[in-house]
């Protein structure tokens, strides 16, 4: 009886409450008598009538349609994001495409109906204030970002470029502004306010894609891509002070009139600095050697960036420097900025970000140029943009004594535009200084000028290639065996350093072993990535002086990991890739596996793929769809490591299912040469003792190496056997045999050795 009482306590009480609000419905129903009831809004006449009706009301309720907005511009933003990294260039370009595509210039036009109803104009002001709020942590991203002792240290030739790069795009951008203002500028604009917008258009570099892009290039560690970074940096501090006087001048109707406002700014960024950053510096002394922020902290820095570009806004300066200013000041422990940064960047850049974009493309009408006339026009701003600030970047570090090939870099990096060349102009559409042609003119002489700078930077290095890369690829040439291993965490690292040492300890001069790690580039900050190099590294050189192993460090910041570790393994002449097995669909739970295939159900590439005939959109391999690419695309042997703790290959079991496994011995023959160790071949199939060449190879180990080399024939291996052993090395193909077979000895293998025979 005792275990159903819970059960028929639970009945009762659900019955006996039911009741009794049923009774209460039916009694209030008499207090409606005498009482002016309204009528119910539907007017179907059937049921099915009355659910359509309340059913589209709901899609067009402001939240609804807000929400919808949402889920479409993240989807096509990150599309189109994803798209541009696959051709090499940054996601931002991809971003900004997408808000056009899906504004007037295209779905407006050829599907104005569904425009209509996802976009309505009574819809967009949530959409730019939302947009706006991701504006405002996207700035105070950027100004953390900032690393201003690097600013105070190398400053000097560093702010002259800069500077220089300012002052003369800022120069054409008014002569510019002289010949278009009769025929682009709105009615009523003054020709001062019209040309400082278009001159500060011209002036902006886009600190953060310039970043991302000196870190995927590897230039970071080198002085060019240090005094590039300090340029933008000092270019980016500069540029929005001048635009906070611009906007203040263009507000005030004239420079004399807005001299209270300047003087305004000029108090408030006293205040900032003077008042507010060692307060928050204080605060900041609190949180070091911490791995977390608590709440009351957060809040006090939310506070901080809220009443900062509250303040800026109500002086005339636009919020967005007093987030930018809020993010500078910020404590300048680099941790504790990566934590914070953390914390924001994932909701603003991936959610409210993209609602900039696509509120900036409904802006956009290219379609108003609709005339030969306009586009000529459009392409004199292409070049005077260009030319003021490539060109003017690259003469004044010619001039303060850098190479051609560096000054031309500089020039082509800080001719970057991206984000805050939308940002300038937004502003000034929002102020009525820029009208809907100019306007669109803008937008795609930022689309130019950013998208130009990867294949500018190509072009450059193709014209200056030098022999000495050739000369330093001839000297690896000179070692005959060549192991690169590529990890994405210090302890993985440390791991394939360890089984590369195994394989070639005894080789002495006649081996390179290369560590390399590719870090994805949205994980690390312009301020922090030599800090984050050398935590990926200290476990790698720890471990390399324990063996007193030489090792080559390569680190390398990607936008496509895949695409960048498969091109470094085939050009680089090495002789085996260690790399680390992922998450398969064979691990983790039941969830992990419904949903897993390495969190990648449906990956676009395959989708191509399987259109054109080449594959399956579904990856059911035991590999995870990073690692299949890898095997796929390159050229040379791949090691897969399965690590279950391990330390040394001085047991070694090879199990041999076919003929074509037989390269495994190969392997082993190094294993015993270079770390003596013991290895037993397991013949599944019974083909070794019948085959003459393999009875050969095993023979001549033997003679060299007597008692390290043993042969089995059984097809049972028992358990204790197998956990006795340091490392199985399999090849991938029986690999996916042992795993679809489910064996039961399966989770009993010790560290396992994948090795692809290309």
């Amino acid at each position: 009886m005792g275990k159903y009482r819970n059960i028929i306590f639970y009945v009762s009480t659900i019955a006996f409450f039911s009741m009794l609000i049923y009774w209460f419905f039916v009694e209030g129903k008499t207090l409606e008598i005498g009482e002016n009831i309204a009528q119910s809004k539907n007017t179907g006449s059937t049921m099915w009538e009355s659910f359509t009706e309340s059913f589209l009301e709901n899609l067009h309720h402001p939240l609804a349609l807000l929400l919808a907005q949402i889920v479409t511009i993240i989807l096509v933003a990150r599309l189109f994001g994803w798209i541009c990294i696959k051709i090499k260039q940054p996601s931002v370009i991809g971003e900004m495409i997408a808000g056009i595509v899906l504004g007037p210039s295209l779905v407006g036009m050829y599907f104005p109906e569904f425009s209509a109803f996802l976009f309505p104009k009574e819809s967009l002001g949530n959409l730019q204030f939302l947009s706006q709020i991701g504006l405002i942590l996207f700035m105070y991203i950027v100004g953390m970002e900032l690393d201003l002792s690097v600013l105070r240290k190398k400053a000097h030739d560093a702010v002259v470029i800069s500077h220089a790069s300012i002052i003369i795009p800022f120069a054409l951008g008014v002569g510019l502004s002289y010949f278009i203002y009769r025929e682009f500028a709105p009615d009523g604009i003054q020709f001062t306010s019209f040309a400082l917008f278009i001159a500060i258009a011209m002036s902006i570099t886009a600190f953060p894609v310039l970043a991302r892009i000196v870190q995927e290039r590897n230039l970071q560690k080198t002085k060019l891509g240090t005094v590039v970074i300090t340029c933008a940096a000092a270019d980016d501090i500069t540029a929005w002070c001048i635009l906070a006087a611009v906007i203040a001048i263009v507000k005030a109707g004239s420079f004399a009139s807005s001299i209270y406002v300047i003087l305004m700014a000029i108090a408030y960024v006293f205040i900032m600095i003077k008042i507010v950053r060692p307060f928050l510096k204080r605060i900041g002394d609190l949180q070091a050697g911490k791995n977390t922020i608590n709440k009351p902290m957060v809040a006090i820095f939310f506070l901080t960036l809220i009443l900062s570009a509250y303040t800026t806004e109500v002086i005339g300066i636009h919020a967005l420097f007093g987030a930018f200013m809020a993010g500078a000041i910020m404590p300048e422990n680099t941790k504790f900025r990566t934590m914070f940064i953390e914390k924001i960047e994932d909701v603003a850049l991936v959610l409210l970000l993209p609602l900039f974009f696509v509120f900036t493309g409904l802006r956009t009408q290219i379609g108003l140029l609709n005339d030969g006339h306009l586009w000529i026009t459009a392409g004199f701003i292409i070049l005077t943009a260009v030319v003021g600030k490539f060109a003017g970047s690259t003469l004044t570090a010619k001039f303060l004594g850098i190479n051609w090939k560096e000054s031309l870099t500089i020039g082509a990096l800080m001719n970057t535009r991206g984000l805050m060349e939308l940002i300038v102009l937004n502003i000034g559409y929002d102020l009525g200084v820029l009208s809907p042609e100019i306007f669109a003119m803008m937008v795609i002489m930022a689309l130019f000028t950013t998208f130009m700078t990867g294949p500018a930077l190509d072009f450059i290095n193709f014209i200056f290639k030098s022999k000495k890369g050739n000369d330093e690829n001839k000297a690896d040439d000179d070692a005959q065996y060549r192991v690169l291993l590529s990890f994405d965490n210090p302890e993985s690292g440390s791991t394939l350093l360890k089984l590369a040492h195994d394989f070639t300890k005894k080789m002495n001069a006649n081996k390179s072993i290369t560590a390399m790690n590719i870090a994805p580039v949205n994980e690390m900050h312009a301020y922090d990535i030599n800090e984050y190099e050398n935590e990926q590294f200290k476990n790698v050189i720890d471990t390399s002086q324990e063996l007193s192993l030489k090792i080559t460090t390569l680190f390398k910041a990607s936008t496509d990991i895949e695409s960048d570790l498969t091109h470094i393994s085939n050009k680089g002449n090495y002789d085996l890739l260690l790399i680390m097995l992922g998450k398969s669909m064979y691990e983790g739970s039941l969830l992990g596996r419904l949903l897993g295939f390495t969190t990648k159900i449906i990956n676009p590439e395959k989708l191509l793929n399987t259109v054109k005939g080449k594959g399956n959109i579904f990856n059911t391999s035991p590999f995870d769809d990073f690692t299949l690419q890898i095997l796929d695309k390159t050229n040379i042997p791949v090691g897969i490591m399965v690590d279950k703790n391990f330390s040394a290959a001085d047991k070694v079991f090879v199990p041999i299912f076919n003929l074509s496994d037989f390269y495994l011995l190969e392997y082993a023959k190094r294993l015993i040469n270079n770390n003596n160790s013991q290895i037993i071949i397991l013949d599944v199939a019974g083909q070794i003792r019948s085959n003459i060449e393999v009875k050969e190879l095993i023979r001549s180990i033997e003679q060299v190496a007597p008692n390290h080399i043993t042969l089995y024939n059984e097809k049972k291996i028992e358990k204790e056997f197998l956990t006795s052993q340091d490392l199985m090395l399999i090849s991938n193909k029986s690999w996916k045999n042992l795993i679809d077979s489910k064996s039961l000895w399966l989770s009993d293998i010790p560290s396992t050795l994948i090795i692809s025979n290309p």
